[in-house]
């Protein structure tokens, strides 16, 4: 049944954009209140808007909202090239691959590591929400690298706490553009989504806390190759602070890399690799540590960037 609303504009909301309006009237995302716009179930004083035009307090809005989505399942299927560094009773660590969600989401079709490990019959912790069971920590899609699930019940949430506790240590490698300024540095600035709605995240006022420690490895004439730790873990945090300081990975097209250079050393996504991760065994107790080898496609740009 359609849930239809009928109300005035709040003063606090003058001069907003429709979709940014509902959005916080309705809790919507920004992305999802534009494709109600799109539909032609925003009235406003009886007529049709955009989702770029502005409100005006007291203005009489009429929406018309979408049920909400069914959340989305894994789909057991094995994924190609997604290996296994490691497993035991209570984890498993992946070795992820390029174009891999860690988990289900709205509007992800591709496939997913949780997807994978139920498809080559692992299984997984049935803690947490139904779509990212054994999900305590996760990579961008494009991101490759390490990235432990735990297996045992135990295991999810002592290692919850340590991810929250900060006392896992998740290392990167990053090959940004140009040459950072100091050489070895800390990024501290907080980060929220941003504001275009476009599913990107930035550096934002009042954003969550977020801070990037990095230090370079070896630096070349285009690019610089650093060893990242993160002290928090934000989405994007690693491309969005790199983009902040004006030395985007390279490749990443979506926060400002070069497009030339990444089509010159063939990078189709952001050189960016989760190299190693440790923390203490959820159930043995003793440090572990892991490390996954750079993917092919990272390897010969990092060739043909070194010798140029």
């Amino acid at each position: 049944m359609a849930d239809v609303r009928s109300l005035p504009i709040p003063d606090g909301l003058e001069g907003e954009r429709v979709d940014a309006a509902l959005a916080r009237l309705f809790g919507l995302s920004r992305s999802r209140a534009a494709d109600v716009v799109a539909t032609g179930d925003v009235l406003v004083d009886g007529k049709a808007v955009a989702k770029s035009d502005r409100v005006h307090a007291g203005a009489w809005l009429e929406v018309t909202l979408p049920p909400p989505p069914a959340p989305p399942r894994p789909v057991a299927e094995p994924v190609p090239g997604m290996g296994i560094l490691y497993e035991d009773a209570d984890i498993i660590v992946v070795d992820k691959p390029i174009g891999v969600a860690a988990h289900p989401t709205t509007g992800w079709t591709g496939p997913t590591v949780i997807g994978g490990l139920l498809g080559a019959g692992h299984t997984v912790a049935t803690s947490g929400a139904a779509e990212r069971q054994g999900i305590v920590h996760r990579l961008d899609a494009n991101t490759t690298g390490a990235m432990v699930v735990a297996k045992s019940e135990v295991a999810y949430s002592r290692l919850k706490r340590a991810f929250k506790e900060r006392t896992v240590d998740k290392r990167y490698h990053a090959l940004v553009q140009g040459h950072p300024d100091p050489l070895r540095g800390t990024v501290d600035a907080p980060i929220d989504r941003h504001p275009s709605g476009d599913g990107r995240f930035a550096v934002v006022t009042g954003g969550k806390p977020s801070v990037t420690h990095y230090d370079t490895i070896e630096a070349f004439r285009a690019a610089s190759l650093l060893d990242i730790n993160l002290e928090t873990g934000r989405t994007h945090q690693i491309r969005v602070h790199m983009s902040a300081i004006r030395h985007p990975c390279v490749g990443d097209l979506a926060y400002g890399a070069d497009p030339t250079l990444a089509a010159r050393l063939g990078v189709t996504r952001q050189w960016l690799h989760a190299v190693r991760l440790g923390f203490e065994h959820p159930t043995e107790g003793h440090r572990v540590e892991f490390e996954s080898p750079y993917p092919d496609q990272l390897a010969h740009a990092l060739e043909i960037v070194s010798g140029e």
